[in-house]
């Protein structure tokens, strides 16, 4: 039998955060992951990336994992552009502005699991379960069991889903889910531009839906995620790499010169998912598991791993009052804290999808007006871009 303070269920960015951001707390992990969760990275990189905000770096500097990071796979930005295709209104974020070197990175999530396994592994107060599935939860007033596959057994005071949007320990308390479809299908691929993209992350509002490019660290290479209504983005995907690569030219209005597409085109539907209680006794979850958001502003991953951060210091401060950090009553202002934070990311992803979509030229002029007047206003763009960083 394995016994531990608190089992992690999901060795995601998320599920590994939390148990490193523990390495200093008096308490027992154990870390148990359905599949093998440190791999190599591909020759080329890797289809699935996130934009890690300036905050959550310098917690993951703090942690010793940014450290560990693959430095030549890691890729800065200094500038954000976003516009309105086929209108005037255009908004441009510099890291010169904030008075900063950049503005965040873009990172391959392997590589920054990679850097987190790296550490977490060499903690005393871990113990990690790949390739291990849970068969069975039995919960208890003081202790939670998991029965795994193997016919081990795993016993803790504190069970954490932190499994991902189709979370199994999310469906096991039967909380409730708010769920919306949001219509769109999401494009992932590596391209290849003419021209450098100079750091520079860029977003074009298209009708029927955004499209991102986002710089890697080779200087002609950047990772997209074309948000597309499913009808859309099925025409897309039946094209051939050629004819994607003129359909994305277009899109992004010739900004940086011919494309080729270099990788497979991966896509995934687009869900905003919402769980209307996120603790029980001896029970909590955090990340997908709890939330899931439109990635046009990329926040997604950064709201994940800010929950992680944030559980862990709760339960630090408990474990050194040796309070009952299991208990639902001590992780409730931790609850509030963080859903409130997601309602309000949720609530602005859905404002921005419903403004900048389709082409009624009314609602093309309202947009032009706002961005234009937001990029001429210090005021407007340092707090739309100081909450982009996380501060």
């Amino acid at each position: 039998m394995y016994q531990a303070d608190i089992a992690i269920v999901g060795a995601g960015m998320v599920g590994l955060a939390l148990a490193r951001s523990l390495k200093e707390a008096d308490l027992s992990v154990i870390l148990i992951d359905t599949t093998p969760i440190a791999k190599p990275l591909s020759v080329q990189p890797e289809l699935r990336v996130s934009a890690i905000n300036a905050a959550n770096k310098q917690v993951l500097e703090q942690l010793g994992v940014w450290q560990h990071l693959d430095q030549q796979r890691l890729s800065a930005y200094t500038q954000m552009q976003v516009w309105d295709q086929d209108s005037f209104g255009r908004i441009q974020f510099s890291s010169e502005e904030m008075g900063t070197s950049e503005l965040g990175h873009i990172i391959e999530n392997q590589s920054l699991v990679n850097a987190l396994h790296h550490q977490v592994s060499q903690q005393a107060n871990v113990q990690i379960l790949p390739s291990t599935h849970i068969a069975k939860v039995l919960t208890g007033q003081s202790e939670t069991m998991l029965m795994l596959d193997s016919d081990e057994v795993v016993s803790c005071r504190l069970l954490v889903g932190a499994d991902g949007a189709n979370s199994a320990i999310r469906k096991y308390a039967n909380f409730p889910l708010t769920f919306k479809d949001y219509g769109h299908t999401a494009i992932v691929a590596t391209i290849k531009t003419a021209e450098p993209h100079g750091k520079v992350a860029r977003q074009v509002f298209t009708p029927t839906g955004p499209l991102a490019l986002l710089p890697l660290s080779d200087p002609n290479l950047c990772s997209i995620v074309w948000s597309q209504n499913s009808q859309q983005a099925d025409e897309l995907l039946a094209l051939s790499n050629s004819d994607f690569a003129k359909a994305l030219q277009v899109a992004i209005e010739g900004d940086v010169g011919e494309i080729a597409v270099e990788s497979a085109r991966m896509h995934f539907p687009l869900t905003m998912r919402y769980a209307r209680q996120w603790l029980s006794e001896g029970l909590v979850i955090i990340g997908d598991a709890a939330h899931t958001i439109h990635p046009l502003a990329g926040q997604g991953a950064n709201l994940g791993l800010q929950d992680a951060f944030a559980l862990a210091d709760s339960l630090q401060k408990l474990a050194a009052e040796q309070a009952a950090f299991h208990q639902a009553r001590q992780l409730r202002a931790f609850e509030r804290a963080r859903k409130s934070e997601a309602v309000k990311m949720i609530a602005a992803m859905e404002s921005f999808k419903q403004l900048f979509g389709g082409s009624h030229p009314l609602k093309k002029l309202i947009r032009g007006v706002g961005m234009c007047t937001a990029d001429a206003i210090p005021s407007i763009k340092q707090r739309f871009i100081t909450q982009a960083m996380g501060w």
